[in-house]
């Protein structure tokens, strides 16, 4: 369950055909900001998740917590 955001951002990311270089051009975030979100950083900025997620029409919002055996 770890890096949900960041294993959904890579999977979307490639099912639209654009390379990590691409994305961040496109998405107007910076190529190491991508990088470091799609390998699992786990400090990194909402506003900027929010920006990525932005291009596949979402948004990171509070919800309930899952427990790692929560598959």
């Amino acid at each position: 369950m770890k890096n949900c955001i960041g294993n959904y951002i890579k999977q979307e990311r490639k099912k639209a055909g654009l390379t990590q270089e691409e994305f961040a051009i496109r998405s107007g975030l910076g190529l190491r900001f991508v990088r470091e979100l799609e390998q699992g950083k786990e400090t990194v900025r909402l506003d900027k998740v929010n920006q990525a997620l932005r291009m596949f029409g979402m948004e990171a919002v509070p919800g309930k917590m899952r427990r790692e055996d929560d598959t």
